[in-house]
C-alpha cells in the first residue's frame, strides 16, 4: 500500500469513527434438525460452540494487528422456525435459551436467527415461534429475532402483520428493551450481518463470514471538502469514499475467513450510526444541504447518499451484499434525535425516507398506549413500500410503557436514547381486522 493511503486510513479510524461494525459468522443448523427437541438443542449448542469457538479471538487479533476497530462479533443461524418444526413442542423458548447459552459460551455480542419467513403463509412452526417471541425477547439476553411478513414475489401476509402488532405490544409490557431485538421485514435478505435482523439463509453455505462496515463520519468529512459544489460532485465524493471503506471491510473479512477456515461471504457497507458525536447519517444529509434532517429535500439527499454508497461498494468488492446503503435509526443517531426534538422530523417523514434508505422505520420509541392495530398498520405501510419498490424494508418500533410523546427514553449502549414520537391517533383497526393477504404487485411475475 502507498504511504499516503495508509495515513489516510489511520486518520479515518482515529478521527472519523471508521470501524468494522461487525464480523458475523453465519452457521447453518439444518443438520441439527431432530424430532426430539432436547437432542436438537444439544446439536445446536455443539455446532455453534465448535464453529464459532475462535470467532471473538480472531476478531481481537485482527484489531490488534491492523489497528482497525471491530465493534461487534456476532452469529447468525438458520431461521429457528425451520429447525424446530420437526419437534412436537408447543413453544420454542427452549431453542432461544440454547442460542443464548451458546452465544455466551463463545463470547459474541448477539446471535440472530430466532426467525420465521411467513411472507406467503403460516406453517405450524411459524405460529409457534411467533407465539414464543414476547417471552424470548424479554427473558434472553443475546438472542435477536425477525419475522419476514412480505415480499415482492409473494405479497404481504396480513395475518402475520396483525399478529406482529400484538407481539410487539406484549413484548413491550415485559421489558423496555425487548423490541430493540425484533425486526419485522419485507423482502428480508439471507446474508445480512446486521442485527437485529440477521439470519443465515437456507441458500447459504454451511458456514460463512460476513462483514458489516460503517463510516458515516468518514463520508461527512469527505463532503466537508466539497462545500457548495454541484450534487454530481457530492455523489462522486461519496462513491469514492464508500470504495475506500469497502476495501477495508474486504481486507478484514478475507483475513477473518482465512484464519477461521470458513468461506468469505459478503461485505455489507451500511452507514450505521451510533449515538457518538460525529458518527451520524443525519449529519451527512445536513452536509449535503438540508438545514435540519426531516425538512423538505431530506428524502432526495438520502436517495443520493444511498445510491452512491452502493455504487462505491460494488466497485470495491465483488462480494458486496446484505443491505448496503444508509440506516436511519432514530435512537442510534445523535442528529436524528436533534431533528425530532426540533420538530423537523416525524414518523410520516421517516416513512417517506424509508422508500430510498436501506431498511425502514428503525429504533423509534412510540407511546406505550399505542394500539396494536396501529403498530400493525405501520408494519403494513412499510411492507407495502418494500413490496412495490422491490427493496428491503423493516419496522423496529418501541412502545414504551407509561411514556408520552416528548419524554426521553434511554436504551443503553449502541441502542442510544430518543424522545417518544407521536403516531397518528386515527384508528387502523378495521383495516387490520380484515386480515388475509395483500396480493403481490403485477411486476412480481418475472418468469
Amino acid at each position: 500500500m502507498e504511504t499516503n493511503k495508509i495515513i489516510e486510513t489511520i486518520h479515518m479510524i482515529a478521527d472519523e469513527n471508521l470501524d468494522v461494525r461487525t464480523i458475523t459468522m453465519g452457521i447453518s443448523l439444518l443438520d441439527c434438525i431432530d424430532s426430539d427437541s432436547d437432542r436438537a438443542c444439544q446439536k445446536i449448542y455443539q455446532k455453534i460452540t465448535a464453529k464459532a469457538a475462535k470467532l471473538v479471538k480472531v476478531g481481537q487479533q485482527i484489531e490488534a494487528e491492523y489497528g482497525i476497530p471491530i465493534i461487534n462479533k456476532r452469529i447468525s443461524v438458520t431461521p429457528i422456525s425451520l429447525i424446530a418444526a420437526a419437534s412436537n413442542d408447543e413453544d420454542y423458548f427452549k431453542y432461544a435459551q440454547i442460542l443464548d447459552k451458546a452465544a455466551k459460551a463463545v463470547g459474541v455480542n448477539f446471535i440472530g436467527g430466532f426467525s420465521a419467513l411467513v411472507q406467503k403463509g403460516y406453517q405450524t412452526g411459524d405460529l409457534k415461534l411467533i407465539k414464543s417471541l414476547p417471552r424470548v425477547l424479554a427473558e434472553t439476553e443475546l438472542v435477536c429475532c425477525s419475522v419476514n411478513v412480505g415480499s415482492t414475489r409473494s405479497g404481504i401476509n396480513m395475518d402475520a402483520v396483525a399478529d406482529m402488532g400484538k407481539v410487539i405490544k406484549q413484548a413491550a409490557e415485559r421489558s423496555v428493551i425487548a423490541n430493540t431485538k425484533l425486526v419485522v421485514f419485507c423482502n428480508a435478505v439471507e446474508d445480512n450481518p446486521f442485527m437485529a435482523g440477521a439470519f443465515h439463509g437456507v441458500g447459504e453455505g454451511d458456514t460463512v463470514i460476513n462483514v458489516g462496515v460503517s463510516g458515516p463520519g468518514v463520508v461527512k468529512h469527505a463532503l466537508e471538502k466539497v462545500k457548495g459544489q454541484p450534487l454530481d460532485v457530492v455523489a462522486e465524493t461519496i462513491k469514492k469514499t464508500a470504495f475506500k471503506v469497502t476495501r477495508m471491510g474486504q481486507l478484514v473479512g478475507s483475513i477473518a475467513a482465512e484464519r477461521l477456515q470458513v468461506p468469505f461471504g459478503i461485505v455489507d457497507l451500511s452507514l450505521a450510526p451510533t449515538p457518538a458525536v460525529g458518527d451520524s447519517v443525519a449529519q451527512i444529509l445536513e452536509e449535503i444541504g438540508v438545514e435540519k434532517v426531516g425538512t423538505h429535500g431530506t428524502t432526495a439527499a438520502l436517495a443520493l447518499l444511498n445510491d452512491a454508497v452502493k455504487k462505491g461498494g460494488i466497485m470495491a468488492c465483488s462480494r458486496v451484499g446484505g443491505l448496503s446503503g444508509a440506516f436511519i435509526p432514530v435512537s442510534e443517531d445523535a442528529e436524528m434525535i436533534a431533528g425530532v426534538q426540533a420538530g423537523a422530523l416525524n414518523v410520516e417523514k421517516l416513512e417517506a425516507m424509508t422508500a430510498v434508505c436501506s431498511v425502514g422505520l428503525d429504533m423509534i420509541p412510540i407511546p406505550g398506549d399505542t394500539p396494536a392495530e396501529t403498530i400493525s398498520a405501520m408494519i403494513a405501510d412499510e411492507a407495502a413500500i418494500g413490496m412495490i419498490n422491490n427493496k428491503t424494508t423493516a419496522v423496529r418500533v418501541l412502545p414504551v410503557k407509561g411514556k408520552k410523546v416528548g419524554e426521553m427514553v434511554e436504551f443503553g449502549g449502541l441502542m442510544g436514547y430518543a424522545p417518544v414520537m407521536a403516531v397518528n391517533s386515527a384508528s387502523s383497526k378495521n383495516l387490520i381486522d380484515r386480515r388475509g393477504s395483500i396480493p403481490a404487485p403485477i411486476h412480481s411475475f418475472k418468469n
